[in-house]
C-alpha cells in the first residue's frame, strides 16, 4: 500500500505591465484560486501554469510555491517538484505539511533516505500526523529496515486503530521476514476493519495458497479482483510496495488456470 498523467507546465506567459506589490499579490492568489478550480476537476495540465505565474508574481509566497511542488508531484515530476517545496521551505522553514510533502516526493522519486530524513524532519513538529508516519514507514521498508517500518506503522496504529493500511503493511513485512502466520494475522485484522479492501484479501489469498489451501485461496483471489482488478497486474502490486517473496507467490496464484480465467472475464474496477 503506498500518492497520474504527466502535465506540461510550458506556457507563453502574458506580457504583465508595472504593478505594485500589492497588486501583483492579488494577481497572485487570484490564479492560486483559479488553479484550485481546475485542480478539483483533476485538470493539473490546465493549473500548473497558472500557479506557476503565481509564484513569479508573489516569489514570497509560501502557498504558491508549496502548491506548485504539489502539483508537480501530483503529476511526477518529482524535480520539479522538490525544486519548488525547497523554495517553499526558504520562505517557511518549520512548516511540518510542506516538509511532509517534500518527503513524499523524494520518496516517489526513489531517494528514501531523504525521505526519512525530510519526514523526521516535519515529525518533530506536528508528531502526530498519522499519515506522515505512515510514509515514513514506508521509507524505512524500502531501505528494508524492517523493524523501522514496523515501528512507525505501529505507531500510526496506536493513534488510529482502524488505519488498516498501516496493519496492512505490516503484513507485508512479516512474509518479507518469512513470518506467514504474522502476516495473515494482520491481514485479517486489515479485512475485518475494511472488508471491501482488495488489498488485504489478496494478500490473504495468497498466503492460503501458499499454504495448499486453494479452495480458500481462489475465493479470497476472486474477490479481491473482483474489488478492483487492478491488483491482478504485478506492477500495481510493487507501487504498493510487496516485496519479492510475496510478488513471486502472487504470480504463482494468479497464473493457475482459474485465477487467470476469473481475470480475463473480470471488469474492470478500481
Amino acid at each position: 500500500m503506498a500518492m497520474p498523467t504527466v502535465a506540461h507546465s510550458q506556457a507563453l506567459l502574458p506580457y504583465i505591465p508595472n504593478q505594485d506589490a500589492k497588486s501583483l499579490e492579488n494577481t497572485s492568489k487570484t490564479l492560486l484560486r483559479q488553479a484550485a478550480g481546475l485542480v478539483q476537476f483533476q485538470q493539473y495540465e490546465q493549473a500548473i501554469p497558472r500557479v506557476a505565474l503565481a509564484t513569479q508574481l508573489a516569489p514570497r509566497s509560501h502557498e504558491a510555491w508549496l502548491f506548485l511542488g504539489t502539483l508537480y508531484v501530483q503529476t511526477q515530476k518529482y524535480q520539479r517538484g522538490i525544486d519548488s517545496l525547497q523554495q517553499a521551505i526558504a520562505i517557511k522553514p518549520r512548516d511540518p505539511d510542506t516538509l511532509f510533502m517534500l518527503g513524499s516526493a523524494y520518496f516517489q522519486k526513489g531517494d528514501y533516505q531523504k525521505a526519512v530524513d525530510t519526514i523526521q524532519s516535519g515529525l518533530k513538529i506536528k508528531p502526530d500526523n498519522n499519515s506522515a508516519l505512515f510514509d515514513l514507514g514506508n521509507a524505512y521498508y524500502k531501505l528494508k529496515k524492517y523493524p523501522d517500518a514496523i515501528a512507525q506503522y505501529q505507531k500510526a496504529v496506536r493513534k488510529d486503530p482502524k488505519f488498516w493500511p498501516a496493519i496492512n503493511n505490516i503484513g507485508l513485512v512479516n512474509y518479507e521476514n518469512g513470518d506467514l502466520n504474522g502476516a495473515m494475522q494482520n491481514w485479517q485484522r486489515a479485512i475485518a476493519i475494511d472488508p471491501k479492501a482488495a488489498e488485504p484479501l489478496l494478500a490473504m489469498a495468497v498466503a492460503l495458497f501458499a499454504q495448499g489451501k486453494q479452495a480458500q485461496a481462489y475465493t479470497a483471489a476472486e474477490k479481491a479482483i473482483a474489488l478492483d482488478s487492478r491488483y491482478a497486474n504485478i506492477q500495481h502490486l510493487k507501487e504498493n510496495l510487496w516485496g519479492d517473496k510475496l510478488l513471486n507467490d502472487t504470480r504463482k496464484l494468479i497464473r493457475t488456470p482459474r485465477v487467470r480465467d476469473f481475470i480475463t472475464k473480470a471488469p474492470a474496477r478500481g
